[in-house]
């Protein structure tokens, strides 16, 4: 009895060591809870802020995020192509915006979701009240944890999708400007305004991918782009305008405005500065490539059109060519051979 007590000993321990592991890997770390008081609440409320264990949350959620992304590949989208037959420039596109799609329309409809539960549209100061934004609820956390464990899973992604070598460093930095400012908003507390930025940026974005879907289905389908347009320029002017106000209005008016990493105040003119012109840069990034994108859609639009101008004009000249074998050319009656009227009246007689 004794030895078989203690030769359970060590895999009990270690049950309990690779339990606490798991745990780390699943679950969201860093939990705070508040007790319950009579003023705010009857219930206690359980807040999140972040750490380094959560860089193990967000590689788990990378491994999930991949193996999702193969379910939707095969089951779907691959689907799909087979019935269209697409060329290859236009499979990739597809899957890349399928792909971009189903998970924009989530995030969109998940991140709305927080913003009215937790009142940041009906109340607009909330975006710089009470910052810094250590403490946040545990859909918040959920929410920018899934972002960052997407945004890496894109990396291993360019290999499994075997993306072309001239393609790779665009999508490089494609990645790295999410990632660059969806870990800046999280580490520097400023969930709340991330949070209503990447549902208005998402938006916009699942406009375009899914007007893209239903324009390799049908080449004819062109009024999601033009909607798309508005609202693209409509959202880099409504980016800049809520920046302005959290970092220019609301954050440079707080009473505290000293850098403290205990704290997690980053409310400095250096930091707020930084973060401003990180975001018009971006913004002005977008809107570069969106000039060049309708630009682009402008040239083939009109080298389009002289071509079915030429094609009209050559069918129509074809039907001219016949009349001019029957009747002469340019309406005027041939004197050759048998065809003439005189010679005719010369053999006659």
């Amino acid at each position: 009895m004794c030895l078989f007590g203690f030769s359970r000993l060590p895999s009990e321990r270690t049950g309990k060591i690779t339990a606490k592991a798991a745990v780390i890997f699943v679950t969201l770390q860093y939990n705070v809870t508040i007790p319950a008081t009579e003023e705010q609440s009857a219930e206690t409320i359980s807040l999140y802020h972040y750490g380094i264990k959560d860089l193990a949350t967000i590689f788990f959620y990378m491994l999930v995020a991949i193996i999702i992304h193969a379910i939707i590949q095969e089951y779907v989208l691959d689907k799909i192509n087979r019935k269209m037959h697409f060329s290859k420039t236009k499979h990739s596109k597809f899957n890349e915006s399928g792909q971009l799609s189903a998970f924009y329309l989530f995030s969109c409809v998940w991140g709305t979701s927080i913003l009215v539960s937790e009142n940041y549209i009906s109340d607009p100061t909330s975006l710089w009240r009470d910052y810094p934004h250590t403490l946040i609820p545990f859909q918040m956390k959920f929410f920018y944890i899934l972002q960052l464990a997407y945004w890496f899973h894109a990396f291993p992604e360019l290999y499994f999708q075997k993306t072309k070598k001239e393609d790779i460093f665009r999508q490089i930095i494609y990645i790295g400007l999410y990632l660059f400012h969806i870990a800046g908003a999280y580490l520097l507390n400023l969930t709340h305004l991330g949070l209503v930025l990447l549902v208005l940026h998402y938006f916009v974005e699942f406009l375009f991918h899914i007007s893209r879907l239903f324009y390799f289905s049908d080449e004819r389908y062109q009024k999601g782009f033009s909607l798309w347009a508005v609202l693209f320029v409509l959202g880099r002017l409504l980016t800049l305008i809520l920046s302005v106000l959290t970092f220019g209005f609301g954050l440079a008016r707080a009473e505290d405005q000293q850098l403290n990493f205990s704290t997690g105040n980053f409310n400095i003119l250096a930091v707020r500065i930084s973060v401003l012109a990180s975001i018009c840069m971006a913004q002005a990034f977008m809107m570069w490539k969106f000039i060049n994108f309708q630009l682009r859609r402008w040239r083939e639009h009109s080298s389009s059109q002289p071509q079915s101008v030429k094609k009209k004009f050559v069918t129509a000249k074809g039907k001219n060519s016949r009349k001019e074998r029957e009747n002469g050319i340019n309406g005027t009656v041939t004197s050759n051979g048998a065809d003439s009227p005189r010679s005719r009246k010369d053999k006659s007689s």
